[in-house]
C-alpha cells in the first residue's frame, strides 16, 4: 500500500482514536494495519480515514473510526473467541474482529451488501469471517453462544436486548447503541452469571438505527 495510506492510518490513530480514549495496544495495532480504504466506496476513498461516517451505498453508514475503536476495545476480543456482528455493512469491523483473532459470524439484512461484503472479505483473505444474509434482531443466531456481540446500528428501544445478551457466554461482552437522537448511549453489557449482567455506559453518539429495529411506542392521547 502507498505511503499516503500508511500516513493516513497513522494520523487516524494518533489524532482521532487515541485522544478519544482508545488505548488498547492490540486494537490500535489492528486499526493501524487493516486497510480501511479497501472497504469504502470508490467515491469516498480519499475520506477513508476521516473522522466521519461514510455512506456504504445502500442508505447505511460506516461507523466513524473512533467509534469502531471503542467498539473493539469494549469487546476485548481474544484469539479463538466466537464473535457475532449484526450489520455487516462494508465488512470493515468484521475484518478488524477477525484480525484480533475472533471467528466471526456477521449478519447483514441487505442481500446485495451481504454478497459484496463476503466477496470483499474473501478477496482480502479474512478467512475467519462468515457473512450471512439475515436479520440479527429476528431471534437467536445459529452458532451461539458468543464471546462478543457487536451491534453496528442503533436500537431505539431495549426490546431486543434480552434476546441478544442471552446469546453471550459467561464473561461474554455485548456492544450496542441504545436510544433515539439526539441522546443515544453506547453501552457494553457483560454476562457475569447465568442470569446476571453488568452494564457499562461508554459515551453518547448519534448513529442511524438498524433496519427492523423495534421503534418506541407512540404517544397516546
Amino acid at each position: 500500500m502507498d505511503n499516503s495510506s500508511e500516513l493516513a492510518r497513522f494520523n487516524m490513530i494518533q489524532q482521532q482514536i487515541r485522544p478519544w480514549g482508545v488505548l488498547d495496544d492490540r486494537v490500535l495495532e489492528v486499526m493501524g494495519t487493516v486497510e480501511r480504504e479497501r472497504f469504502v466506496p470508490d467515491a469516498y476513498r480519499a475520506l477513508a480515514y476521516a473522522d466521519i461516517e461514510i455512506p456504504n451505498g445502500n442508505g447505511t453508514l460506516m461507523l466513524a473510526p473512533k467509534v469502531v475503536g471503542h467498539l473493539l476495545q469494549a469487546l476485548a476480543v481474544q484469539p479463538g473467541d466466537r464473535a457475532l456482528e449484526i450489520g455487516t455493512g462494508s465488512g470493515y469491523v468484521a475484518a478488524c474482529l477477525s484480525r484480533l483473532g475472533a471467528r466471526v459470524i456477521s449478519l447483514e439484512i441487505d442481500p446485495m451488501q451481504a454478497a459484496e461484503a463476503a466477496e470483499r472479505l474473501e478477496a482480502l483473505k479474512f478467512d475467519w469471517v462468515e457473512v450471512r444474509e439475515g436479520d440479527g434482531l429476528a431471534g437467536p443466531v445459529s452458532g451461539a453462544p458468543f464471546d462478543a456481540i457487536a451491534v453496528k446500528g442503533s436500537m431505539p428501544t431495549e426490546d431486543a436486548l434480552p434476546m441478544l445478551r442471552e446469546q453471550l457466554t459467561i464473561g461474554g461482552r455485548l456492544f450496542c447503541i441504545l436510544g433515539t437522537a439526539p441522546a443515544m448511549e453506547c453501552v457494553c453489557v457483560t454476562r457475569v452469571g447465568r442470569h446476571d449482567y453488568r452494564r457499562e455506559s461508554l459515551f453518547e453518539v448519534e448513529v442511524a438505527p438498524l433496519r427492523n429495529a423495534p421503534e418506541p411506542a407512540g404517544f397516546e392521547f
